[in-house]
């Protein structure tokens, strides 16, 4: 027993050392932000500033050293991030996360980024590059300065590499594939195609708000002997993406009771920890800029500068396609084109997992990189003697993003932010801006490729690469992309909804948001006829659903059938839409809209019904108001009885009283915040 004791003790006090140990470690890995430290490369001194909230105010004697100090901060703070995102962008997860990560790793050296982003920084202006390299100089400065590195270097046994300045444009790249993912909407509506066919298939994804509808293109016609591809991606299940989007808008000087533009915005990107943006201050003799930064990039992304502020949202363009090349008959290494046959580009990447190398062939084609080589899932759905070829347009070299980045920055008034912003090409933005002469104004500059008026898939479904009418016949000039300055009502929002004014002509994009954001903004605008920075707080902070108001007569209507139901359905009487933590009634709109949702059209879709969660809304509204065709969605395939919406509306009550109570025990205790603990 004493042996047992004294091993005991013995443990505790290993244990509590290396508590100890872990405690100091952690400790001595925190930035150290008070002092003076020495870093090569500045031309003068540099003063870094936090403030309560641990933001850094920089103040520098040059530009460059602007950019270098936060870089510096930047590593300061995030460095662990800057890695793994450098990592994403270069296919080398799996060097320290294993297998799991290999796939990933494989896609991205697919797509190129890493060696489309050297290229992009080489055909950079030598002002754009030198930020940049300075920013590079910056981050590197900080690593010389031997630091204790974060704990997650630590646990994964990596030391960082210097940074380069590809590795900004390749992250760079990365914000830009996260935000583009049309290639997955091509190959959704294949598969609801073959599921369901394209009458019904065009119905669940209806027109936007408005819209006339567009039929999708004869898929007999389109693919021919391909018909094994669209039966084949019934098996390939997409991940669901985060509900992510993006408000801003701005209204004049004639509406804002300081008499200047007040401008707003609020990205809603996915949750990550640590954040995916760093706030920060940078002052130099060219002036102040205050906003949010990526670490990663030097130059303030949202935000302001003496002379102006900007925001941005995601415009939901169009700006991929999926091309199926057939591959030659007699030759493996060729494929069809409309002029004859052409070689694939083969190269060649060593992707290490753990410690073991593997050696991948990645082919591109005239389109872009083969993505089928890089997905089991959809090289099988791929038929046989075929590929499937991304183009992209941020891919291109023309892309100049960059460049944009510095120039808005810069900008001194309206005028130059425009033009500065005709580079920003990727990913596709709606830049909102006001300037103190009391301007507002919106555009949305990208590279967005022009399709042709024959093509009757317009980006919607993969289409034969070997086929003329199908390419890209190069990029929609800036000056007919949507612009808008001091309109007449004072005032410009954007909510990824569809941001192009009637009679507008060239395409962009069937993939926009539902309104209801933006309907709500211009709700809230008119409800003054001046406004404030409280009021836009207020605003930013309204919690109102649209879609909820819209969908409250059919709530309202229903006659649940069982006692908990009626109970769920008395808790909506008097509610106005608003999405409150505190109340129960959010929580119970919520519970009834999803039961509703899947007794509407689950038994249709079956195992992708998952999959088709986000085009609930507008589709859900078509079968609620009743609109010609959508009524048949509300009878269930799987009985023999006719069932109608009323019907469905009542059992929804039924069923989400069922699985509230199973959750959050009695209607007493229900509460929307308690869904998102």
């Amino acid at each position: 027993m004493k042996l047992l004791a004294k091993t005991l003790g013995l443990g505790a006090l290993v244990l509590l050392l290396a508590s100890a140990a872990a405690w100091l470690y952690l400790r001595e890995s925190l930035p150290k932000l008070d002092g003076e430290a020495v870093a090569k490369g500045l031309s003068a001194p540099v003063e870094i500033v936090r403030d309560k909230e641990g933001v850094p105010h920089i103040f520098a004697k040059s530009e460059r050293d602007g950019w270098f100090a936060i870089g510096y901060a930047h590593a300061q703070d995030r460095l662990w991030q800057m890695e793994f995102q450098r990592r994403v962008s270069q296919g080398r997860l799996a060097e320290f996360l294993g297998e799991r990560a290999f796939d990933t790793d494989k896609l991205m050296r697919t797509l190129g980024l890493a060696r489309a982003a050297p290229r992009m920084v080489a055909r950079l202006d030598a002002e754009s590059r030198a930020g940049l390299e300075a920013y590079a100089a910056g981050v590197n400065a900080f690593l010389a300065s031997n630091p204790v590195l974060p704990v997650e270097f630590q646990v994964f046994r990596l030391e960082p590499e210097p940074w380069k300045p590809a590795d900004s444009m390749g992250w760079l790249l990365v914000m830009a594939w996260d935000l583009s993912g049309n290639w997955r909407s091509e190959l959704g509506r294949l598969r609801y195609a073959a599921k369901l066919g394209r009458e019904r298939t065009a119905e669940l994804i209806p027109p936007y708000p408005g819209d006339p509808a567009w039929p999708l293109p004869d898929f007999a016609a389109l693919y021919k002997d391909l018909a094994p591809m669209a039966s084949a991606l019934l098996s390939v299940s997409p991940p669901v993406e985060d509900a992510i989007g993006s408000n801003n808008w701005v209204v004049s000087g004639a509406r804002s009771e300081t008499g200047k533009p007040l401008l707003a915005n609020d990205p809603h990107l996915g949750l990550q920890a640590p954040a995916l943006w760093y706030l920060a201050h940078i002052a130099t003799p060219q002036g102040n800029l205050v906003g949010a930064t990526l670490p990663g990039l030097p130059f303030i992304v949202l935000g302001r500068n003496d002379h102006l502020a900007w925001s941005m949202t995601t415009t939901g363009s169009d700006t991929q396609d999926l091309f199926v090349e057939r591959i030659a008959p007699d030759d493996a290494q060729s494929y069809l084109s409309p002029t004859g046959r052409m070689k694939f580009e083969v190269r060649e990447e060593v992707i290490r997992v753990g410690s073991e190398e593997r050696r991948i062939k990645v082919r591109s084609t005239r389109h872009g990189p083969v993505i089928s080589d890089a997905s089991k899932p959809l090289g099988t759905a791929t038929p046989k003697g075929h590929v499937m070829a991304l183009a992209w347009a941020a891919l291109s070299d023309e892309n100049a993003a960059v460049r944009a980045g510095f120039g808005l920055n810069r900008a001194r008034n309206a005028k130059e932010f425009v033009t500065a912003a005709r580079d920003f090409h990727a990913p596709h933005q709606n830049l909102v801006f006001a300037d103190r002469d009391g301007r507002i104004g919106f555009v949305a500059p990208a590279l967005v490729p022009v399709r042709r008026a024959d093509n009757e898939a317009m980006g919607r479904v993969p289409v034969p690469g070997w086929i003329a009418k199908y390419d890209w016949a190069g990029f929609l000039p800036f000056e007919e992309l949507p612009a808008t300055m001091d309109p007449a009502s004072g005032s410009i929002v954007t909510a990824n909804h569809k941001i192009t004014p009637p009679g507008y002509r060239p395409f962009l994009s069937v993939d926009w948001y539902p309104p209801y954001r933006a309907d709500r903004v211009e709700e809230l605008l008119a409800t003054r006829p001046k406004h404030s920075i409280a009021s836009f707080a207020a605003m930013q902070g309204d919690s109102v659903s649209r879609l909820a108001r819209e969908l409250l007569p059919v709530a309202m209507a229903a006659r649940p059938g069982t006692e908990p139901g009626k109970r769920a359905h008395a808790l909506l009487a008097g509610w106005k839409g608003e999405m409150a933590a505190a109340s129960a009634a959010p929580l119970v709109f919520a519970a009834w809209y999803r039961e509703l949702t899947r007794l509407v059209y689950a038994d249709e879709l079956g195992d992708m019904f998952r999959d088709a969660w986000e085009f609930r809304a507008a589709f859900m509204m078509a079968v609620l108001k009743g609109e010609s065709g959508y009524q048949r969605w509300c009878d269930d395939i799987g009985t023999a009885a006719t069932e109608d919406c009323a019907t469905h509306a009542a059992r929804a009550f039924d069923l989400a009283a069922i699985d509230l109570e199973r959750r959050f025990g009695e209607p007493a205790r229900w509460r929307w915040g308690l869904a998102h603990r």
